[in-house]
């Protein structure tokens, strides 16, 4: 009696595992996954998870059709073309749950100490970017006649793995690569006052820049409202440089003017300072040390690029197996046909 019963509740188990691997599931999950795509496209629901839970009830599905159906036993080509796109789908959803991109801007010669400016991540990135460590040590940006761009050169400094330090020199397609970060450098970029600002309260001086809008993306507009560190007054800094501080009517190299001014505006009062000058404001003294330049980066980390393309090489390949295989037989069964007639 028991034995009986309990042959008769086997297939009921193998026909729902069976059923988590069937083709209609798979269809019905596929058109899940566009839905997400479409939903995250257009704001309607956060991306990670309405990417990552699609493609692991994908991943599920694919492992008990794989587990079910003897016909991926009996043709290993097959089998392994499966594994592979399992992995595929796998680490597509691993990858949205431990990603990162961002960006920040660099001064010439400030160091990056782990912060971004714009940043979207993963929920299981981790705290990894806190530890990188590089410095911008100065770049020149080439360009054609226009505003044509060319080739960015910018040199950065850092750590390497054995703890020396070390120089690069990075670009829009080479890249600073820092414990699985990516550090780009990007057509954002332009030109940074550097000023001290002291206190009239006893504070310390303070040395920093502020970053002009971009350059020469906005060539006839390098002004914004600045607040001194501390301080409730908002200054308006405009940066003052000649008309003709570039020819486009030939190639030419992005480097700050030989002749320029900071003018600062504050209510019905203005101020011109050269470098080296300064002025007192009613919260505080203002010097302006000189003009710098500042780059704009993006980074990016993704652990699973490499072994996306290691999986997908192997699912190709072992595609490929497959359908050579068949074709093989197809063949050698059309000759014996044709000798026996």
């Amino acid at each position: 009696m028991h034995q009986s019963a309990l042959i008769r509740a086997r297939p009921g188990v193998r026909l729902r595992v069976a059923d988590l691997g069937s083709l209609r599931l798979a269809l019905w999950l596929i058109g899940l996954f566009g839905l997400a795509v479409a939903a995250s496209y257009f704001g309607l629901s956060n991306a990670t998870w309405a990417l990552a839970v699609p493609l692991g009830l994908l991943a599920a599905n694919l492992v008990a059709a794989v587990a079910t159906n003897p016909i991926f036993r009996a043709q290993g080509a097959l089998l392994v073309f499966h594994l592979g796109l399992i992995a595929l789908i796998v680490l597509a959803a691993v990858g949205r749950l431990t990603y990162l991109k961002g960006s920040v801007e660099l001064s010439e010669g400030q160091l990056f100490e782990g912060t971004l400016t714009q940043r979207e991540n993963g929920p299981l990135h981790g705290d990894g970017l806190a530890r990188v460590r590089f410095a911008n040590l100065g770049f020149e940006v080439n360009y054609q006649p226009g505003l044509q761009r060319a080739q960015t050169r910018n040199r950065v400094g850092f750590a390497a793995d054995d703890g020396v330090a070390s120089e690069l020199v990075i670009g829009d397609t080479t890249p600073l690569k820092l414990n699985g970060y990516r550090f780009y450098t990007t057509s954002n970029k332009g030109f940074a006052p550097a000023l001290v600002w002291t206190a009239h309260d006893g504070g310390k001086p303070m040395l920093g820049t502020i970053h002009m809008p971009s350059f020469p993306a906005h060539l006839t507009r390098q002004s914004l409202d600045w607040t001194p560190p501390g301080a409730t007054q908002v200054l308006n800094a405009r940066l003052e440089i000649d008309d003709n501080v570039i020819d486009l009517g030939q190639a030419w190299v992005l480097r700050p003017p030989a002749v320029h001014a900071l003018t600062l505006r504050t209510g019905d009062a203005t101020v011109t300072l050269r470098p080296g000058e300064s002025h007192r404001f009613a919260e505080g003294t203002l010097r302006y040390q000189g003009l710098r330049m500042w780059m704009g980066y993006t980074v990016s980390y993704d652990w699973t690029i490499p072994w996306l393309l290691a999986a997908c090489a192997v699912a190709v390949a072992a595609l490929a197996w497959h359908f050579a295989a068949k074709f093989r037989r197809q063949s050698w069964q059309a000759v014996d046909v044709a000798g026996r007639a």
